[in-house]
Parts: structure tokens; sequence; C-alpha cells
């Protein structure tokens, strides 16, 4: 298992249904899991906007909503896709591998 030394388990992969999140912190890092239509993406949990966290929003295809001012990012790039945000999120690799979802720092 060479290169996955480090990887950290983070939910088994039929925990969250496709809309579903879960909050996480990892070495200080506010972290957030989001199932979006079966896929999972890690991205930081605070909104670059506002200290907001976007756990209280909702995810919409393929990007997640600020429930504060109502700006969306993208789950692939952390690029901010309306204003009032104009900085990206933090994005972070994860993979599905023997029925769980792990982070790869």
């Amino acid at each position: 298992m060479s290169g996955n030394e480090a990887r950290i388990a983070l939910v088994p992969a039929d925990e969250l249904g496709p809309g579903q999140m879960k909050k996480f912190e990892i070495n200080g890092k506010k972290l957030l899991l989001a199932n979006a239509d079966g896929d999972y993406y890690l991205v930081d949990e605070m909104c670059s906007h506002e200290d907001f966290s976007l756990f209280l929003g909702c995810i919409k295809g393929k990007s997640i909503k600020c429930s504060l001012h109502g700006s969306h990012f993208s789950l692939l790039t952390g690029e901010p896709e309306d204003e009032p945000a104009c900085e990206a999120i933090g994005t972070y690799k994860v993979m599905v591998e023997d029925g769980q979802v792990w982070y790869q720092p």
C-alpha cells in the first residue's frame, strides 16, 4: 500500500446520501465532506467571503451554496460562481476505496 500510509479514513462510502455533508477537523483545518450526486468532494468548511459554515448551506449539482449571502462555490475547483464571494475555497483529494471514503493529505 505504498503512498497510502498517510491517508485518513473519513466515512463509510454509503454513510452520506446525495446532498448530505459532514464536518471534520483535520490537523487544525475545518473541512467539509459533501456528496454531490453520488460523488464525494472535500472542501474548506468556511466560506471565503465571510467566516460562515458552508455546512449550513446546500448542495446543488456540483456546487455548494453559502446560506449567509448566497454565493455558490464549485465543489470541483473551489472557485466562486457568483458574488459576493470572490475568493476560492480550498479543495482536497478524496477517494473511495474498499467501501471507505479516504482523504489523502
